[in-house]
């Protein structure tokens, strides 16, 4: 049957809600190119629950090597040189998950993902979040489970909240088609800029 339906799908070793909520955002058979694939767990979720064809993209040379070594088909290039290589509306979804504040070229590489895309999927940890408002208050950058490392051995240039991510759409002619925010596996509908550790939006380029 031809659905989005992962309740199957058994081999990631722990369950990721995100994972489950790109998936429901992604349709059965399309082209999928994952930026920043890390290791290419949500491409082999996204195969074995909806068979995409997927592909990623991957800078580091071990995740790359394990990228390769899950069956992945993956290309081994820095997201900071662009996307040039692909043509334009060339994948179904382009998906930047948790990827995007560690990008030094923020704006180009979302416009880049919307002209190579139909639609756009973006995760990222929501620094508007209480518990990192909270460590800033008192006299600390924060750690936390989205935002794992120390300040002085972050990948992490570009931080942003949800509020700061919605007006950059509105500023770009973005069109959000839909928006959840979670904090775990739990949704969150009230006061997400403050209560939601991660955003994640399905995107469109506005006609």
């Amino acid at each position: 049957m031809m659905q989005n339906n992962v309740n199957n799908t058994n081999y990631v070793s722990e369950f990721r809600q995100d994972f489950a909520i790109i998936a429901n955002w992604v349709k059965f058979g399309t082209k999928v190119l994952d930026l920043g694939c890390g290791d290419g767990e949500l491409l082999q979720y996204l195969r074995n629950s909806l068979e995409v064809k997927g592909y990623g993209v991957e800078k580091d040379d071990a995740k790359w090597l394990a990228c390769m070594q899950n069956g992945s088909n993956v290309i081994q290039m820095d997201l900071e040189d662009g996307l040039s290589g692909f043509e334009d509306q060339s994948f179904d979804t382009v998906i930047l998950s948790q990827t995007l504040q560690a990008m030094h070229h923020t704006e180009e590489i979302v416009q880049e993902m919307l002209r190579v895309g139909r639609e756009v999927i973006v995760t990222f940890p929501n620094f508007g979040y209480w518990r990192n408002r909270l460590q800033i208050l008192t006299g600390n950058m924060p750690v936390s489970k989205t935002l794992p490392y120390q300040w002085f051995d972050t990948p992490n240039v570009h931080l942003c909240t949800i509020s700061d991510f919605d007006q950059f759409c509105k500023n770009h002619n973005i069109t959000v088609l839909e928006r959840r925010v979670i904090t775990d596996t739990q949704a969150v509908e009230f006061m997400p800029n403050l209560l939601g550790n991660l955003a994640m939006y399905r995107l469109k380029a506005s006609s």
